[in-house]
């Protein structure tokens, strides 16, 4: 006859693989979500219905959006990259391997998607997963460090190069290629990108081919390409009265500032007429829809980013580029909400149908364009070696400078993205 405490134990088992079968249910529902539209667009109601449940059953199993967020962050590093970075670690000494890893997350549906949004979103220090990429980006750096010592000690990275300076170099720039492809699909392949580099990171520091002449005198080859200008020309200036003008600026400042602490998705009109001490209604006078508040604060940090004082367009292609680091440091300084604003927004709009996704996609695309066009004429120039791709020095720079500017958020204390910036232009443009 089967006891009491038999019948108890089967049945809490049941309720057990049940409370399990809901939870991965839940998940699972969250990630494709998450996926889909991003943390911050999602709702838990959204999720519970997806799941197959009630709001207030979801609720039992996460208590929090935010509790829920780092269940999915947490199965994602556990289940993937931690667990694929240690076998790689222990791996074929002398193997960096960080292209294969690349191409292992690519076959992880939801992967690169989840991670670019996660990049940008949770770099604010409030964000619910901000700890969780933090200690994501100290774990990376200290096995990508550990790797590429393993591959000087057995000659298969060039001696000179710093382990600890390249790890937060690649793992930044493989950020970077991550949000690149998804506005750049089809034209950033991440895996191939990060297999180049790799093969760069066997050569000497500056190295050139024993018949590449170097920098040439004189009369330069190609004129430096002009930059883009992102922003379009202001149209407010001094028109109208001087309490509308500053009214104005007052809520471009308090919008921008939402919007790198919460979002574009979950910060309202109302939310920002709160933070400027103004009305819903009078927002809407100066702004007349919530895009239309988003593209102004878009025009107004390439205004403020393009009207750099110290900015003085350099006569040859190299220096033109050897001086970005320079705007690289006076922006984390003097205007550190600038790049808060552009790493949220820039990971946020990584689906097509946000408003800003057209943006930046086609703000990667000049940008893109323009430092190809710069690597070029530095090669025409000669300052650029013969062996270097401009197509692919263009696209690292950019993944770089914005993966720098990524984890300088999570760590401002550890990362100068001006000092990382003129290591690699200093290896990409050797001056002899």
């Amino acid at each position: 006859m089967t006891s009491q405490a038999t019948i108890a134990r089967a049945a809490g088992g049941a309720r057990s693989a049940r409370t399990a079968q809901t939870r991965a249910a839940i998940l699972s529902a969250a990630h494709d979500a998450f996926v889909a539209r991003g943390y911050r667009a999602t709702s838990l109601r959204d999720i519970a219905a997806a799941a197959g449940i009630s709001h207030p059953g979801l609720l039992r199993h996460f208590a929090t959006k935010d509790e829920l967020l780092a269940a999915v962050v947490d199965s994602f590093e556990r289940d993937n990259e931690i667990d694929v970075l240690d076998r790689v670690a222990a791996g074929e000494p002398g193997v960096l391997g960080f292209s294969e890893i690349a191409r292992h997350n690519e076959t992880v549906p939801g992967y690169l998607p989840l991670f670019s949004a996660l990049t940008g979103e949770a770099s604010t220090a409030s964000h619910p997963a901000h700890e969780v990429m933090r200690a994501r980006y100290a774990r990376l750096r200290a096995l990508s460090a550990e790797v590429m010592q393993e591959a000087i000690d057995h000659d298969a990275m060039a001696h000179d190069r710093r382990p600890q300076d390249e790890a937060v170099r690649v793992p930044a720039a493989w950020d970077g290629l991550q949000v690149l492809a998804q506005y750049l699909p089809g034209e950033v392949d991440i895996a191939e990108t990060l297999e180049t580099y790799e093969g760069m990171l066997s050569l000497p520091v500056g190295w050139r081919e024993p018949d590449d002449p170097g920098p040439r005198s004189g009369v330069f080859a190609v004129p430096v390409p002009r930059m883009p200008a992102f922003a379009p020309p202001s149209s407010t200036g001094a028109v109208g009265y001087r309490v509308g003008r500053e009214r104005r600026e007052r809520i471009l400042a308090g919008a921008t500032a939402l919007f790198a602490e919460e979002g574009y998705g979950d910060t309202s009109l109302r939310d920002v007429a709160e933070r400027v001490g103004v009305s819903k209604s009078t927002l809407l006078h100066y702004y007349g829809s919530k895009e239309g508040l988003l593209s102004a604060v878009l025009a107004e940090r390439d205004r403020q980013l393009e009207s750099r004082e110290s900015y003085v367009r350099a006569d040859r292609a190299a220096d033109e580029l050897r001086g970005l680091p320079l705007g690289a440091s006076e922006n984390t300084l003097t205007a550190p909400g600038l790049i808060e604003v552009y790493a949220v927004l820039s990971c946020e709009a990584v689906p097509s149908d946000h408003p800003a996704h057209a943006y930046f996609e086609q703000r990667f695309r000049d940008v893109l364009q323009h430092f190809t066009a710069l690597f070029r004429a530095a090669q025409a120039d000669g300052d650029l070696p013969a062996h270097r791709d401009p197509d692919f020095e263009a696209r690292w720079l950019v993944a770089l400078w914005d993966g720098l500017q990524y984890q300088w958020l999570y760590d401002r204390e550890r990362v100068d993205v001006a000092a990382h910036l003129t290591a690699h232009l200093e290896d990409v443009l050797p001056r002899g």
